[in-house]
């Protein structure tokens, strides 16, 4: 469990285009949240997707908070920490907890017995059962890893965590599947990479968007596993567009930096985002 520490919390954007307002909003709320309790607000650069990671986007990153009136403590990059990510998979694997997949996205949209979970289909199962003359047969086939979740709830028993406004909250990860763990094209996954790099960098409190409510019951099974803290968990509504749909750069929400060549202050947007005035804005 936590101990009894200043506060610490953290944004962890990915460097894969720019920061637009619900950005903004995730990253004053954790900002705020630390200096009101004075605590220290890290930030941490999710950049282990090498395909869609791009320097500019960290630097246009670095560039929109300052402009937004935020000081950060500490900064990482998640791609300094590939050797911790290796290390606790492989722990992992030694358990029999983890298993190769070879089933593609389209297979998995495919599958007849695939059922809808909170973020797209959930996986199946296909290749659970594998043995490990097929298992080695197919070795050299691109492939994932992913987390059997009924092992590991063996293992963890019944688990619960802590969201401010939805109070104890009981795991079901169940409900998620079979998760990936590290990705055919990266070496974690966000599950494996953010339980991770939460707990070392000492955050006790999560702030996040509603979206990703969850998947913190993946994080709790990882955390038990793994022996690491639990922090507390503040999981805030999303801004959303017109048509209430919530705010991605593929529809066309309009970034930070146009609203700044727009003429727009950012201590002053920064100041309506904590007045609870926002308005979601967007090039469509």
């Amino acid at each position: 469990m936590l101990s009894d520490g200043p506060v610490e919390t953290r944004f962890a954007p990915s460097p894969t285009g720019r920061l637009h307002l619900g950005h903004a909003v995730s990253a004053i709320r954790a900002h705020d949240y630390a200096r009101e309790r004075g605590g220290r607000f890290l930030l941490r650069i999710e950049d282990i997707d090498g395909t869609r990671s791009r320097p500019e986007f960290v630097a246009g990153i670095l560039e929109d908070l300052t402009w937004l009136g935020l000081r950060w403590d500490s900064l990482v990059f998640q791609s300094e920490r590939l050797a911790t990510y290796e290390a606790a998979l492989e722990a992992l694997k030694a358990r029999g907890l983890v298993y190769p997949c070879f089933c593609t996205r389209a297979e998995i949209a495919a599958s007849a017995s695939a059922p809808q979970g909170d973020v797209g289909p959930v996986y199946p199962g296909t290749c659970r059962g594998l043995s490990a003359e097929e298992v080695a047969a197919r070795a050299h086939l691109a492939h994932c890893w992913r987390l059997d979740m009924a092992k590991a709830g063996a293992i963890t028993g019944v688990l619960s965590w802590h969201d401010a406004i939805a109070g104890t909250v009981v795991a079901d990860p169940l409900a998620q599947g079979d998760v990936v763990l590290a990705r055919k094209d990266a070496p974690a996954s966000y599950h494996l990479a953010v339980t991770l790099d939460d707990a070392a960098q000492g955050v006790t409190d999560v702030v996040r968007g509603v979206d990703l409510f969850a998947a913190t019951d993946v994080h709790r099974v990882l955390q038990a596993l793994l022996g690491l803290p639990v922090p507390r968990y503040h999981h805030h509504a999303l801004v959303v567009d017109a048509a209430g749909r919530r705010l991605a750069k593929r529809d066309g929400a309009l970034s930070l930096a146009e609203m700044r060549a727009a003429g727009e202050d950012g201590v002053v947007l920064a100041a309506r985002v904590r007045g609870g005035v926002i308005a979601a804005v967007s090039r469509c």
